[in-house]
């Protein structure tokens, strides 16, 4: 895949370095000539001096090719400009923006950005899941369908332990895609397949249907 991440700064040269890791073709566009030449020092030759929210310099980028723009500059204007220009002038099929404040979250969900990520939001995600009492992560939203997409890890007093999925009732819409036991590879969520205690499951489910997932899989 070709992917444009806009900015260059710390996530922009981490995720950039594990895109590459992928074997993906990326390109770094960043307006501070010192952090293209560390980028490129340690990366090779994947950054590019501009501006990402203008239209020529996506352009110069070959946006018109690009499978996905990823903006993640410290700014949530540019984040959501670079995407809007990257999907309506270039078509670019999948954009992805950094908002690093969460009051901004709604309008760039009616404004068509694919993917949201909320510094915020993962930052408490991450503190929640060394809370015992916490059993639901949220991964990703897929605004455009209306789900989510999130781990539920199984306490020992569930009731969904010891039960096949088949068996467990679901709230429409809702679908198990994988579960990890206990120190052993992921697997796929088949329909005769037991839940266990300390499960991590991979489910998607819609928006307005995660509490209920959430009963179905913890309620006692």
């Amino acid at each position: 895949m070709y992917i444009i991440v806009i900015g260059g700064g710390k996530v922009g040269y981490h995720l950039g370095k594990a895109l590459l890791t992928e074997s993906n073709e990326i390109l770094i566009i960043e307006k501070e000539r010192s952090r293209i030449e560390f980028i490129s020092n340690d990366l090779g030759a994947v950054c590019m001096l501009g501006d990402g929210c203008e239209v020529s310099t996506l352009a110069d980028a070959g946006a018109a090719r690009a499978d996905m723009l990823i903006s993640v500059t410290g700014d949530d204007e540019d984040n959501l400009v670079a995407c809007q220009v990257a999907k309506h002038k270039f078509n670019v099929p999948r954009t992805i923006a950094r908002i690093n404040n969460p009051n901004n979250e709604a309008i760039f969900r009616l404004l068509g950005i694919d993917v949201t990520i909320n510094s915020t939001d993962v930052i408490m995600e991450s503190i929640q899941q060394e809370m015992p009492t916490h059993m639901l992560t949220h991964l990703m939203t897929l605004h455009e369908r209306g789900m989510e997409m999130v781990e539920i890890k199984i306490p020992a007093d569930a009731r969904s332990v010891g039960k096949k999925i088949k068996d467990l009732e679901l709230p429409a819409g809702s679908i198990l895609t994988l579960i990890i036991h206990r120190d052993q590879k992921p697997v796929t969520a088949t329909p005769d397949l037991y839940i266990q205690t300390g499960d991590q499951i991979i489910a998607l489910t819609p928006t307005d249907t995660e509490d209920q997932l959430k009963l179905a899989l913890k309620g006692k």
